[in-house]
């Protein structure tokens, strides 16, 4: 039987620091050190074979998250991954003829364990050629044994190919996507009414529009490994000055998608807004997105909710005051102070820490939707990177800063395991997703024309706008 581990939820304490570490196994020459039963710091070696399983001992699934997790900092997945097979056949003498059968009986399953929860967990560390002649290796070693292990070893690569190949095709849909909306806008290089429909006439009800972007959402978190955050910030490692630990290998693309996504729908709102010539037409898109934004929080989809306020509070729809006129505004302003960045974005904070609530004890997967505001999910995550130095001064790995980012990126890895309950609707994701959007410059120049300039700096910018979009 497998060592049995618990969902991310239930991973780490209230306090962020795992209570439940086994310490059975050797402590390394003293090389861990432990405050109340919490791994504080180690060497990175002691740390590397903390990792490793024996006949006695399997590391408890917390430590194997925040050290697969951060250990990238110091050293590249696939020379972790060929340090934990030298140990694995070091420590079981798997290389060794006529091996007790017994011995291997009882360490394959666990070996076996730990390489599941990697691939599972991390399958984008996979990707490099040597990572998987490493697992290949190892698995092989495991499989040799015995028929019941040889099945599994083959259903854990199965699996891992899997996903692999499905990270691929998103990807290259991706680029699809973003071709299809270049060739657009090229088209729609000042104001044609003609070309471009408007939202309200593919999809006008609000609540559909908000379950639409939430399917956009929850696909496009799927996609983020959570080594993406940590990559994001990788820098050289004091103790090895010479290279960067990820250098040139450094791939965060899917959680660089993720925030390209908010900004466009930014512009999409803003867009949609500024395009219509009447302003009773600019009033009711404006009342259509305050709906849409409203039924987003009610799903807790607060990344969209997020993007759609930036984009109504872009200047260039925000000066449009005749068009506001006309606008019922106190969900606007309700919204808002939802939303408020004051005192780090407290009331976002309380309703994102009840959507969590909400989400533990859910009966339905439309109330274990949560969708952070992921561009402060990131920064949070900045912050407390470059708060505290990933060693201490005796050269020690600094464990407790890693404990407090896995937990903020374990909570992430159970909001994108969220399976979407709304159904698609292929039109709309469509148009959400190719439909060309304005530039900033395009946005004043509709703008400007919509309601005139108020003052000599929208006067001449408003004329230097005609200028460039006439020649």
């Amino acid at each position: 039987r497998m060592p049995q581990t618990p969902p991310f939820a239930a991973m780490f304490d209230s306090s962020g620091y795992n209570r439940n570490l086994y310490q059975s196994k050797e402590d390394n020459c003293g090389e861990l050190y432990y405050h109340d039963n919490n791994l504080l710091s180690g060497s990175l070696e002691a740390l590397i074979q903390h990792l490793v399983p024996n006949v006695d001992y399997y590391p408890d699934r917390t430590y194997i998250f925040t050290f697969l997790l951060s250990s990238r900092l110091f050293v590249h997945p696939y020379e972790l991954m060929a340090k934990v097979c030298q140990l694995c056949i070091e420590q079981q003498k798997l290389s060794e003829p006529g091996l007790d059968k017994n011995w291997i009986q009882k360490i394959a399953p666990k070996i076996l364990q730990l390489l599941t929860e990697w691939t599972e967990t991390f399958p984008y560390d996979f990707r490099d050629e040597r990572m998987m002649r490493n697992l290949k290796e190892l698995a092989q070693r495991i499989a040799s044994g015995d028929e019941m292990y040889r099945k599994n070893v083959q259903q854990l690569l199965q699996t891992l190919i899997r996903k692999l190949a499905a990270v691929s095709q998103y990807e290259e849909v991706l680029a699809k996507i973003d071709a299809t909306s270049t060739d657009r806008l090229t088209i729609l290089k000042t104001k044609p009414q003609s070309i471009q429909r408007d939202i309200i006439t593919v999809c006008n009800d609000p609540y559909v529009l908000a379950q639409q972007l939430t399917h956009i959402e929850l696909e496009r978190l799927h996609y983020i490994g959570p080594e993406e955050f940590i990559q994001a910030f990788v820098q050289k490692d004091p103790l090895n000055n010479d290279k960067s630990c990820y250098g040139d290998r450094k791939k965060t693309r899917n959680l660089e998608a993720y925030v390209e996504w908010f900004n466009r729908l930014s512009y999409l709102v803003a867009t949609e807004i500024c395009m219509p010539v009447k302003k009773k037409h600019r009033a009711r898109m404006i009342e259509y997105f305050i709906d849409v934004a409203r039924e987003c929080f009610n799903i807790g989809n607060f990344n969209s909710l997020m993007a759609i306020i930036s984009g109504m509070n872009m200047s260039p729809v925000s000066r449009l005051k005749k068009t506001w006129a006309k606008v019922k505004t106190a969900k606007f302003y309700i919204l808002e102070h939802q939303m408020d960045p004051s005192s780090n974005f407290y009331n976002y904070r309380t309703a994102l820490r009840g959507a969590t609530q909400r989400s533990l004890t859910a009966h339905s997967n439309r109330e274990k939707i949560v969708i952070p505001f992921f561009s402060l999910l990131i920064k949070d995550i900045y912050f407390l990177n470059e708060g505290c130095a990933n060693r201490l001064p005796n050269g020690h790995v600094n464990f407790e800063k890693f404990w407090e980012l896995a937990k903020q990126v374990s909570e992430f890895m159970t909001w994108k395991q969220v399976e979407c309950p709304f159904e698609r609707d292929w039109k709309i994701l469509q148009y959400l997703l190719t439909v060309p959007v304005f530039s900033d410059d395009a946005l004043y120049l509709a703008s400007y024309e919509s309601e005139s300039p108020e003052n000599h700096i929208e006067k001449d910018r408003w004329k230097t706008l005609r200028f460039v979009s006439e020649v």
